[in-house]
């Protein structure tokens, strides 16, 4: 495979290591999209905090496959209380990543393992 064509490949995992920011890049009770450029292609992700924790999910309906949000950052409900497939309104667990409501019923997000360390969020 070309360098061309790697890049176009779209990737479900990261390597571990990987510290993608601050935890207060990110408000409480919001969610942050990350897409990293890695050697075997491009990585679409995005991050929900609450309080201290931090909940990843590469950034794919499992309905589709489109990525969720239509609006930069906007992955949750208006109340902030699920993850919100903005195509087609799939509705997803934060903690679990389990479709709760919509076409992918039964069906989950893939996990982006992260978590924070000393203040930065890291890819696990």
């Amino acid at each position: 495979m070309s360098d061309a064509n790697a890049s176009d490949t779209r990737l479900t995992a990261t390597p571990a290591g990987v510290t993608l920011g601050p935890l207060d890049a990110i408000a409480d009770g919001a969610a942050r999209g990350y897409v990293l450029q890695l050697r075997a292609g491009r990585f679409h992700g995005f991050v929900v905090r609450r309080g201290t924790a931090v909940f990843g999910y590469v950034d794919r309906c499992p309905h589709m496959g489109p990525v969720l949000a239509q609006v930069l950052d906007g992955y949750l409900t208006p109340r902030g209380d699920l993850i919100a497939c903005s195509w087609h309104a799939a509705l997803f667990e934060i903690d679990t990543g389990a479709c709760v409501g919509g076409p992918c019923h039964g069906q989950k997000l893939i996990a982006w393992p992260v978590a924070t360390i000393d203040g930065m969020i890291v890819t696990r």
